[in-house]
Protein backbone atom coordinates (compact mmCIF):
# COMPACT_ATOMS: atom_id res chain seq x y z
CA UNK A 1 0.00 0.00 0.00
CA UNK A 2 1.25 3.12 -0.97
CA UNK A 3 -1.35 5.56 1.17
CA UNK A 4 -4.60 5.93 2.40
CA UNK A 5 -7.10 9.36 3.13
CA UNK A 6 -10.07 8.87 5.51
CA UNK A 7 -11.88 11.60 3.49
CA UNK A 8 -11.60 12.88 0.55
CA UNK A 9 -14.47 14.66 -1.77
CA UNK A 10 -11.97 14.75 -5.03
CA UNK A 11 -11.66 11.40 -5.74
CA UNK A 12 -15.38 10.46 -6.63
CA UNK A 13 -18.84 11.41 -5.42
CA UNK A 14 -19.57 12.33 -1.89
CA UNK A 15 -16.98 12.01 1.32
CA UNK A 16 -14.73 8.93 0.16
CA UNK A 17 -12.27 6.72 1.65
CA UNK A 18 -9.12 6.41 -0.56
CA UNK A 19 -6.25 3.51 -1.24
CA UNK A 20 -3.36 4.31 -3.14
CA UNK A 21 -2.07 0.94 -3.80
CA UNK A 22 2.31 0.79 -4.64
CA UNK A 23 3.07 -0.64 -7.57
CA UNK A 24 2.84 -0.38 -11.28
CA UNK A 25 4.17 -1.27 -14.32
CA UNK A 26 1.99 0.55 -16.88
CA UNK A 27 4.56 3.46 -17.26
CA UNK A 28 1.27 5.60 -18.53
CA UNK A 29 2.75 8.95 -20.32
CA UNK A 30 2.78 11.65 -17.75
CA UNK A 31 1.45 9.93 -15.07
CA UNK A 32 0.51 12.03 -11.72
CA UNK A 33 1.44 9.51 -8.92
CA UNK A 34 4.89 8.39 -9.85
CA UNK A 35 6.02 7.95 -6.62
CA UNK A 36 3.59 4.51 -6.58
CA UNK A 37 5.30 3.23 -9.50
CA UNK A 38 7.92 0.88 -7.65
CA UNK A 39 7.26 -2.31 -5.73
CA UNK A 40 6.96 -2.45 -2.13
CA UNK A 41 5.34 0.41 -0.30
CA UNK A 42 3.57 -1.09 3.26
CA UNK A 43 2.62 -4.21 4.24
CA UNK A 44 -0.83 -4.58 5.16
CA UNK A 45 -3.52 -7.36 5.72
CA UNK A 46 -6.87 -6.61 3.52
CA UNK A 47 -8.51 -7.40 6.60
CA UNK A 48 -6.63 -4.28 8.13
CA UNK A 49 -7.79 -2.00 5.59
CA UNK A 50 -11.36 -3.15 5.85
CA UNK A 51 -11.22 -2.61 9.19
CA UNK A 52 -9.67 1.10 8.54
CA UNK A 53 -12.46 1.83 5.75
CA UNK A 54 -15.60 1.17 8.21
CA UNK A 55 -14.37 2.70 11.45
CA UNK A 56 -14.87 6.07 9.12
CA UNK A 57 -18.50 7.25 9.44
CA UNK A 58 -20.33 9.38 6.96
CA UNK A 59 -18.43 8.45 3.87
CA UNK A 60 -20.24 7.27 0.54
CA UNK A 61 -17.64 5.04 -0.57
CA UNK A 62 -14.35 4.09 -1.14
CA UNK A 63 -11.72 4.97 -4.11
CA UNK A 64 -9.41 2.63 -5.27
CA UNK A 65 -6.18 3.56 -7.21
CA UNK A 66 -2.51 3.90 -7.47
CA UNK A 67 -0.13 2.55 -8.75
CA UNK A 68 -2.39 0.03 -10.53
CA UNK A 69 -4.52 -1.90 -8.25
CA UNK A 70 -5.15 -4.59 -10.82
CA UNK A 71 -1.66 -5.69 -10.38
CA UNK A 72 -2.35 -7.22 -7.07
CA UNK A 73 -6.15 -8.55 -8.32
CA UNK A 74 -6.43 -11.25 -5.49
CA UNK A 75 -6.02 -8.92 -2.78
CA UNK A 76 -8.37 -6.25 -4.26
CA UNK A 77 -11.00 -8.94 -4.69
CA UNK A 78 -10.67 -10.05 -1.33
CA UNK A 79 -10.37 -6.20 0.27
CA UNK A 80 -13.58 -5.63 -2.37
CA UNK A 81 -15.74 -8.66 -1.49
CA UNK A 82 -15.24 -8.00 2.78
CA UNK A 83 -16.19 -4.09 2.12
CA UNK A 84 -19.55 -5.86 -0.13
CA UNK A 85 -20.45 -8.53 2.53
CA UNK A 86 -19.68 -5.69 5.45
CA UNK A 87 -21.16 -2.57 4.36
CA UNK A 88 -23.34 -0.32 1.61
CA UNK A 89 -21.26 1.59 0.36
CA UNK A 90 -19.88 2.48 -3.02
CA UNK A 91 -16.68 1.30 -4.85
CA UNK A 92 -14.78 3.32 -7.31
CA UNK A 93 -11.83 1.66 -8.88
CA UNK A 94 -9.21 3.51 -11.24
CA UNK A 95 -7.46 1.54 -13.63
CA UNK A 96 -4.51 2.09 -16.12
CA UNK A 97 -5.49 -1.24 -17.50
CA UNK A 98 -8.57 -0.81 -20.95
CA UNK A 99 -11.81 -1.93 -20.42
CA UNK A 100 -10.39 -4.98 -22.75
CA UNK A 101 -7.03 -5.99 -21.02
CA UNK A 102 -9.59 -6.37 -17.93
CA UNK A 103 -11.97 -8.52 -19.55
CA UNK A 104 -9.45 -10.64 -20.88
CA UNK A 105 -7.87 -11.45 -17.36
CA UNK A 106 -9.76 -13.48 -15.81
CA UNK A 107 -8.18 -12.41 -12.17
CA UNK A 108 -8.82 -8.49 -13.03
CA UNK A 109 -12.30 -8.88 -14.56
CA UNK A 110 -13.31 -10.65 -11.10
CA UNK A 111 -11.52 -7.74 -9.36
CA UNK A 112 -13.26 -5.60 -11.68
CA UNK A 113 -16.74 -6.86 -11.10
CA UNK A 114 -16.96 -6.30 -7.39
CA UNK A 115 -16.71 -2.12 -7.87
CA UNK A 116 -19.31 0.12 -8.38
CA UNK A 117 -17.66 1.87 -11.17
CA UNK A 118 -14.51 1.58 -13.07
CA UNK A 119 -12.50 4.49 -14.45
CA UNK A 120 -10.71 2.60 -17.21
CA UNK A 121 -7.63 3.58 -19.43
CA UNK A 122 -4.10 4.54 -19.44
CA UNK A 123 -3.22 8.21 -18.39
CA UNK A 124 -2.00 10.04 -21.46
CA UNK A 125 -0.63 14.18 -20.90
CA UNK A 126 -1.16 14.97 -24.19
CA UNK A 127 -4.70 14.03 -23.77
CA UNK A 128 -5.07 16.23 -19.88
CA UNK A 129 -8.65 16.93 -18.97
CA UNK A 130 -7.77 17.34 -15.06
CA UNK A 131 -11.98 16.82 -14.34
CA UNK A 132 -14.62 14.40 -13.12
CA UNK A 133 -11.85 11.73 -11.98
CA UNK A 134 -11.04 10.89 -15.66
CA UNK A 135 -7.73 12.55 -15.72
CA UNK A 136 -7.41 12.25 -20.34
CA UNK A 137 -10.00 11.92 -22.67
CA UNK A 138 -9.10 8.50 -23.60
CA UNK A 139 -10.10 6.87 -19.89
CA UNK A 140 -13.71 5.84 -19.89
CA UNK A 141 -16.30 4.93 -17.15
CA UNK A 142 -17.20 1.51 -16.77
CA UNK A 143 -20.69 1.36 -14.70
CA UNK A 144 -20.91 -2.44 -13.21
CA UNK A 145 -23.44 -1.48 -11.20
CA UNK A 146 -26.27 1.51 -11.67
CA UNK A 147 -24.97 2.75 -8.41
CA UNK A 148 -23.14 5.76 -10.48
CA UNK A 149 -22.77 7.26 -13.50
CA UNK A 150 -20.62 9.29 -15.27
CA UNK A 151 -22.84 12.55 -14.59
CA UNK A 152 -22.03 11.50 -10.80
CA UNK A 153 -18.41 12.59 -11.20
CA UNK A 154 -18.87 15.79 -13.51
CA UNK A 155 -19.13 17.99 -10.03
CA UNK A 156 -16.32 16.11 -8.30
CA UNK A 157 -13.66 18.59 -7.01
CA UNK A 158 -10.45 18.51 -9.26
CA UNK A 159 -8.54 18.56 -6.62
CA UNK A 160 -7.97 19.42 -2.68
CA UNK A 161 -5.35 19.44 -0.20
CA UNK A 162 -5.52 17.59 3.08
CA UNK A 163 -3.21 18.58 5.86
CA UNK A 164 -2.97 15.26 8.81
CA UNK A 165 -2.66 16.04 11.73
CA UNK A 166 1.22 15.42 12.09
CA UNK A 167 1.33 18.45 9.55
CA UNK A 168 1.67 16.30 6.48
CA UNK A 169 0.16 17.47 3.11
CA UNK A 170 -1.23 15.84 0.54
CA UNK A 171 -2.37 17.08 -2.89
CA UNK A 172 -5.02 14.87 -4.46
CA UNK A 173 -7.13 14.90 -7.20
CA UNK A 174 -6.99 15.18 -10.89
CA UNK A 175 -5.64 18.62 -11.69
CA UNK A 176 -2.79 19.45 -8.57
CA UNK A 177 -2.45 22.84 -7.09
CA UNK A 178 -4.68 24.49 -9.58
CA UNK A 179 -8.37 24.60 -8.49
CA UNK A 180 -7.44 23.49 -5.15
CA UNK A 181 -10.00 23.18 -2.28
CA UNK A 182 -8.80 23.43 1.28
Amino acid sequence: MHATIDRSAANGPGLRFVIWTQGCSLDCFGCFNPETHRTGGRAVSTHEVVEQVLKVEGIEGVTISGGEPLEQPLQLIEFLREIRQRSGIGIVLLTGFSVAEIQGDPARLKAAALADMVIAGRYNARLHLGTALRGSSNKEYWAITPRYSAEDFETVPEAEVVIATDGTIMVTGMHAWQGAQT
